[in-house]
């Protein structure tokens, strides 16, 4: 089974304004509500691709109800911890220019974090466990190395995909997966990296320093996959961009959901780049319909 951990859900409130001007009444041309988080989304594309998982984080209020309901619209199991406060809004503005406003987390008990805890306690080798997306600020920078420290004994495969130092101490617990993105990783080790030759350098640090595969994402550029054999470039589908919000969760759900049928990287690889894509080119998450569609556009070659 695959467990999605979003320690920081929201409502992501969609919002299409035709020259939004600051300090004027604005009118909505459309709007949309989605259940948000990187977690979440990486459950939401699992499920279009005919793979079960589970979620599992903190919700609260009005809007954590909306949430769950949502999840099990669409089929997905979800396991939350109930917390005080409501569950956070974040507003996307889509003008002239895209303008994100994140909300305020509720605050996470001691006793509630236990309780996520206890949850893991069940997993065992046969699982994976994604842990994506930014944390509570009442939660500990260490937050995810904790976790991984959790199940390390159980033989659960853990995928990080987070950012800053939430990231860093990530690396020190030596998860199965990793996933950022050019700039994070030039921020992991404070240079700059733009090139292939520079992901290719950087992405092979993290192997050394025990992270067994390594994807890259480099946005309109393709990603790297790179493990202790080999590096592999999947190039970046053609189509119309639509959509800039979960295409690198998305690439983390097409990977999981072939590899956990196949085992087979490459072919993961190849499906988790196919995905991204589709998602980059749809107005919500991919769904198996676009991913078949772009698949065929993706030819992986070692570099």
């Amino acid at each position: 089974m695959i467990y999605t951990v979003t320690l920081n859900p929201a409502i992501d409130y969609f919002v299409q304004v035709d020259h939004f001007k600051a300090g004027e009444l604005n009118h909505v041309i459309s709007d949309r509500k989605m259940a948000g988080g990187k977690g979440i989304n990486v459950s939401r594309v699992l499920q279009h691709l005919g793979e079960a998982s589970e979620c599992l984080g903190f919700i609260g209020g009005f809007t954590g109800e909306f949430i769950i309901e949502k999840l099990a619209d669409e089929g997905i199991d979800a396991d939350f911890v109930p917390v005080d406060g409501d569950t956070r809004i974040n507003v996307k503005l889509k003008s002239d220019t895209e303008t994100e406003i994140n909300g305020v987390a509720p605050e996470i008990t001691d006793a509630q974090l236990a309780a996520l805890f206890s949850k893991l306690e069940k997993l065992t080798d046969q699982d994976i466990l994604v842990l994506s997306g930014s944390r509570p600020a009442t939660l500990p920078v260490t937050i995810y190395k904790e976790m991984m420290e959790k199940v390390r004994r159980s033989g659960v495969k853990v995928v990080a995909d987070t950012s800053g130092e939430a990231f860093r101490k990530a690396v020190e617990a030596k998860p199965f997966l990793v996933k950022p993105n050019h700039h994070e990783l030039g921020e992991y080790y404070g240079v700059t990296v733009e090139t292939f030759e520079d992901v290719k350098k950087y992405g092979r640090k993290l192997v050394e320093e025990g992270i067994d595969h390594v994807i890259v994402s480099m946005g309109g550029k393709g990603a790297i996959y790179i493990d202790k054999d080999q590096y592999l470039y999947a190039p970046p589908a053609k189509g119309v961009l639509k959509n800039s919000v979960g295409a690198g969760d998305s690439l983390v759900a097409g990977f999981l959901s072939e590899y956990v049928v196949s085992g087979d990287f490459k072919k993961a690889f190849r499906k988790g780049a196919a995905t991204g894509s589709a998602t980059a080119f749809s107005v919500d998450l991919a769904t198996k319909e676009k991913v078949d569609e772009v698949l065929p556009q993706i030819t992986i070659s070692k570099i």
